[in-house]
């Protein structure tokens, strides 16, 4: 839904960089998709220890989301979509492996009416990988979660998607997403609408 990962990686490299640490492109896609425990361990390693992993995660999440409370920038076609679905009687959701006090502050920059509930790592005991949060998020909907489709952007959402067995949708960002019966991989969310969804899952259908 939103294009964070230049944001995420403004946030990183100025956090690592007061260490002496000078943040690639590496670190980023290595640490893409969180958790963001995970995220903090990495710098912790990286910046020769200086603070405590916990140290680390907190203050990314404290920068990244004084970030995403300036501005909110939204992936190409993401808005248009979600409102063309939702105008065809499509359940939406949030599902996020941030913690709440970011997706907040995305959701007050793009509007709460998007999404009727968002899930986050605050709200589930394993965040992605693990298809906890996607599992939580059909039963909110009360939907079932093998008629459920899930947009992706990361190797770790991917993971935790295809594990839930809903149908994945990804948007890659810095990675590669093989195609499978279940998977399919484009460039822009521009390129889907209701009707070619609805033409999509005819495809999947017919594949498996």
């Amino acid at each position: 839904m939103v294009d964070s990962e230049p944001q995420w990686l403004l946030s990183e490299t100025n956090l690592t960089a007061q260490y002496g640490y000078a943040w690639t492109p590496a670190d980023q896609v290595a640490c893409l998709g969180g958790p963001l425990t995970r995220v903090g361990e990495y710098m912790y390693e990286k910046c020769k220890r200086a603070q405590s992993p916990e140290y680390f995660t907190k203050r990314i999440i404290e920068i990244q989301s004084q970030r995403m409370q300036e501005h909110t920038p939204l992936m190409p076609g993401a808005l248009e979509l979600v409102i063309n679905l939702q105008e065809n009687g499509v359940k939406t959701g949030l599902v996020s492996a941030s913690p709440r006090i970011i997706v907040d502050a995305v959701l007050d920059q793009i509007g709460r009416n998007l999404f009727p509930f968002s899930i986050t790592s605050d709200d589930v005991v394993h965040t992605k990988p693990n298809p906890d949060a996607y599992i939580k998020a059909a039963s909110i909907s009360d939907s079932d979660i093998s008629n459920c489709l899930i947009f992706e952007d990361s190797l770790t959402g991917v993971q935790a998607a295809i594990s839930s067995g809903a149908w994945l949708i990804a948007v890659p960002h810095l990675v590669v997403v093989e195609e499978s019966a279940r998977v399919r991989s484009i460039t822009s969310l521009e390129q889907l609408n209701f009707f070619k969804l609805t033409e999509l899952k005819k495809d999947f259908s017919s594949a498996i």
